[in-house]
């Protein structure tokens, strides 16, 4: 696990549970084009500073300093995406990584403070790109600690003062936007499906692999497979752990590829007996 030092922005890899022995921040956000990338640190390039992607990890350095932190974890620089292996560890342990972390800085790029400080919050959070991600699920779930900020870090408010907004938009229950991993699991199969559907990934497979922390499975990741194969496999996993009958509700209808290229899960398809 890689995590980047908040006052020198130097990478360290740390084995096993060492990174919880010391203690790190964790930014969920969503991507864009121009991102600071694992190499770029490595290598200390100065112009990866002028990337668009830089002025999150700045702000998220600055408030870990803040609060006394010195290890931040972020996906777009903590990741090597040249390894496979890698990669896969990441998707894999995501969940896991995001509840041990000491918080978790939201970072909602597209609400500026003038619209947040107008106070029609519930249009702010439903137009934000944030809450439509399919991998921002697990990063809103799992974290014991949250606190939003929108477009010039600009603090929104912790996910406990907005959970009632939070679920609203998200239509999630806010008795699960507790931090708590136990409170998640007596969700049935199917109520967590459904917090699911209607968000996007950029590759249909990611729809199944973005939901693995979520029912606490682990699965080779297989790009190219198609979303349906992934969906499927995830499902077998799942069987193989629960005997919760409403995984069954779940059912593939045709044209799923191609629904799943516009970002549409198939989940929101209940088939009804």
């Amino acid at each position: 696990m890689w995590l980047l030092h908040s006052r020198t922005y130097e990478l360290r890899e740390f084995i096993d549970n060492e990174a919880n022995k010391v203690g790190y921040a964790i930014l969920s956000h969503t991507w864009d084009l121009d991102e600071v990338t694992f190499q770029d640190v490595q290598s200390w390039m100065v112009r990866h500073t002028r990337k668009l992607g830089w002025k999150k990890i700045d702000y998220c350095c600055r408030q870990a300093r803040q609060e006394g932190i010195d290890r931040i974890r972020m996906d777009t620089v903590c990741i090597d995406k040249s390894s496979s292996a890698e990669l896969s560890e990441a998707i894999n342990s995501m969940f896991t990584w995001y509840r041990d972390a000491k918080i978790c800085y939201a970072y909602l790029a597209d609400i500026p403070a003038a619209r947040w400080s107008a106070r029609d919050h519930y249009s702010c959070l439903k137009d934000s790109r944030w809450f439509s991600r399919g991998w921002i699920l697990q990063e809103l779930l799992a974290p014991r600690e949250m606190t939003l900020y929108g477009t010039d870090w600009n603090q929104l408010g912790t996910r406990h003062e907005l959970s009632d907004l939070i679920s609203q938009v998200s239509r999630i229950q806010v008795s699960a936007l507790k931090g708590d991993e136990k409170k998640i699991g007596e969700f049935s199969i199917a109520q967590r499906m459904c917090w699911a559907s209607r968000r996007e990934t950029t590759r249909s497979e990611d729809i199944a692999y973005c939901l693995l922390g979520l029912f606490d499975v682990n699965m080779p990741l297989l790009y190219g497979e198609g979303g349906k194969k992934a969906f499927i496999r995830l499902q077998e996993e799942i069987m193989k752990n629960s005997d919760d009958h409403t995984l069954f509700a779940w059912d593939v209808p045709e044209g799923v590829e191609s629904r799943l290229r516009d970002g549409y899960p198939y989940t929101d398809q209940l088939v009804r007996a």
